[in-house]
């Protein structure tokens, strides 16, 4: 028996070295979503035919996300919020009075989200710890 890959499948270890991972996880949870709405319009997905090729397929984005739900990590509301927003291809605007709440739910899902992806090396760079928007005041020690 040969050693040697069959004609018809692709060496998966060369590939993933000429792969691009997002920068964001915004920008892979955009690209997940327009590739779910194609999918749904009945467009055929296949790995390696669009404009850069990424390290993962976008089920694999969205099993990072069922994991976040299922460890109570996110909701339901924000992942309905990165539905109607990734189906539109925009992200909420804080700037805007009726969407601030929508955006509070996208930046804290958002933030939850790039630490698997970047685990997985969906999203570039090393993993780092979560942050979340939060100010942070000196310690001021009263002496006495």
């Amino acid at each position: 028996m040969s050693s040697s890959p069959r004609p018809n499948h692709p060496r998966i270890l060369s590939s993933l070295a000429k792969t691009e991972p997002f920068t964001s996880a915004e920008e892979a949870w955009f690209w997940t979503m327009s590739a779910l709405v194609a999918r749904r319009e009945g467009a055929r997905i296949a790995a390696g035919k669009g404009l850069a090729q990424r390290p993962c397929e976008p089920d694999d984005v969205i099993k990072c996300l069922d994991r976040l739900y299922r460890q109570r990590r996110i909701e339901l509301a924000h992942a309905r919020i990165l539905r109607i927003w990734g189906e539109r291809g925009t992200a909420p605007s804080a700037h805007h009075a009726q969407e601030r709440g929508d955006f509070r739910l996208w930046r804290e899902a958002m933030n939850r989200l790039e630490w698997p992806l970047r685990v997985k090396g969906i999203v570039a760079g090393a993993p780092r710890m979560e942050q979340e928007t939060a100010e942070i005041l000196p310690f001021r020690g009263s002496r006495a």
